[in-house]
């Protein structure tokens, strides 16, 4: 599944999956355009890209700043000539019960997890339009196909994804482009590195393969589709969830 000579963006690329995803692309072969908030994460992985052999650069972004999205997507393009692979990962979570729900934590989610993916398809359409090659990847969850008490916010921006994912699909596929959604289920992260160790043992024995997910079995399904092995493949959601869900 060689990626040589493809321009790859991956959003929220400074930990767990992102950075995975990132790490995995630029093995394959792809140049790799990392962006988070953090700096330094950043500049890590890069060096980490780089001396392993591969090119990546370090891009400063919040997703959720429209002019920061406009500005620094339009850099990124004028600096490598274009976007072929867009992996939009950055997501957020802000857990209560919905009755207690502040507004601030929904729109925080909704912007984040979903609003920003809107953002960067609009900025790295144009280039990908013009070479009439692209794939654009979401990073959804199981939560998004299956919800879950307690994270309305969180289950309503990745059920969202999944239907962007689809419309996108509809948009761009006569152009060659694909757009398809991968839907982790239960993954050892950062994000669920502070649960006990208990709910990761129960949550274990829900799943049909007995065990949680690492963020390399979610980067093995992002870098197949972001390859032409997963030309005739588009509007899918590829399941990540060792079995947790089915159907």
């Amino acid at each position: 599944m060689s990626l040589s000579g493809r321009m790859a963006l991956v959003t929220g690329a400074s930990q767990g999956i992102g950075r995975t995803c990132a790490l995995r692309l630029a093995k394959d072969g792809a140049t790799v355009a990392v962006a988070a908030r953090n700096q330094e994460r950043l500049n890590e992985l890069v060096g980490e890209i780089t001396a392993a052999g591969g090119n990546a650069a370090a891009l400063t972004l919040d997703v959720r700043d429209e002019e920061q999205v406009k500005s620094v997507i339009k850099a990124a393009i004028a600096q490598f000539g274009k976007i072929d692979i867009l992996v939009n990962n950055a997501g957020i979570t802000r857990d209560q019960l919905v009755m207690r729900m502040k507004r601030a934590d929904w729109d925080a989610v909704l912007e984040t997890n979903l609003t920003s993916a809107y953002l960067c398809i609009q900025q790295v359409i144009g280039s990908m339009l013009k070479q009439r090659w692209g794939r654009i990847i979401n990073i959804t969850s199981v939560f998004g196909q299956m919800g879950q008490a307690g994270q309305a916010n969180y289950a309503a921006s990745k059920a969202g994804l999944i239907g962007l994912t689809m419309a996108i699909a509809r948009e761009v596929g006569s152009r060659n482009i694909t757009c398809n959604a991968v839907a982790p289920g239960f993954i050892e992260t950062a994000m669920t590195a502070v649960l006990s160790e208990e709910f990761k043992q129960n949550a274990a024995k829900q799943i049909p393969l007995g065990r949680v997910g690492t963020s390399e079995d979610v980067a093995s399904a992002v870098a197949f589709l972001a390859s032409d092995d997963a030309s005739y493949i588009t509007g899918h959601v590829l399941s990540v969830n060792g079995g947790m869900l089915m159907g």
